[in-house]
């Protein structure tokens, strides 16, 4: 059987981190019923079946998301992510020590200040990043469809744990529902059935009300270096630099 780690900490919450669901109410208020940008994704499992990454590996998900569709694709490495997990959290990728996982939001403020690793010469800097109501499927899908992705963080029921890679995470389907841990996963694509994101390296699906029975945290990301085109609009040729002077002025 696949191995596969969890490793998202529980949420962490600061008064200060913006709000975003409002804004993308305001900004973005209708969305296509499907909105799908995980088509064709080379997802990887990026050391999640070794190691409680998982947060690193959403963030490899969404950098490989966003530059596929608007650039050209970017794919770390597992040692790439590794690193970068060792970063925030003091993990030490040669030994394996400090395997504790990660709080989202520590993630989230490292990323913008610090940037993370990547192939190239140039370090990944997040724009900027705020809350989603991790309750509301339509702010889901405005994050989804107007930013690329949003980082999601789970409770996991045991019984999705022993299921094959990519099969549907159905919370009826299964009989087990005891938590047994948190998950960051990169939501990057939507239908009015459910959600698409990736996990141990496969692009999943779960239905809403499974969704909205196991999600705990949701951040809608800006990444200017990965999102834009070069003509500085996302791929359906939205100005995200206004919601991001918005943020930044708040």
């Amino acid at each position: 059987m696949i191995e596969r780690r969890l490793g998202k900490l529980p949420p962490r919450y600061d008064v200060r981190t913006y709000r975003l669901s409002p804004v993308l109410t305001a900004r973005v208020p209708d969305v296509p019923e499907h909105q799908d940008w995980s088509q064709g994704v080379p997802y990887q499992m990026w050391g999640n079946d070794q190691f409680g990454c998982c947060a690193f590996a959403a963030h490899a998900a969404l950098t490989a998301t966003w530059t596929k569709v608007a650039q050209g694709l970017v794919l770390l490495s597992s040692e790439q992510v590794l690193q970068n997990y060792g970063a925030v959290t003091g993990f030490n990728p040669v030994t394996g020590q400090n395997d504790n996982g990660t709080i989202l939001l520590e993630q989230l403020q490292y990323w913008k200040s610090n940037g993370f690793v990547r192939p190239g010469q140039t370090r990944d800097y997040l724009t900027a990043y705020g809350i989603i109501d991790s309750h509301s499927v339509s702010g889901i899908k405005r994050g989804i469809s107007y930013l690329g992705g949003v980082l999601a963080g789970v409770q996991v029921p045991r019984g999705f744990m022993s299921l094959p890679l990519g099969t549907d995470w159905d919370w009826d389907a299964v009989q087990d529902h005891v938590f047994v841990g948190g998950h960051a996963i990169a939501l990057t694509g939507y239908t009015p059935d459910g959600v698409f994101f990736n996990t141990w390296g496969s692009r999943t699906f779960m239905p809403w009300n499974t969704f909205l029975k196991i999600c705990d945290e949701a951040y809608g990301l800006v990444s200017r270096q990965n999102w834009l085109t070069v003509q500085g609009l996302s791929p359906k040729s939205e100005d995200v630099q206004a919601l991001v002077a918005e943020m930044s002025a708040a």
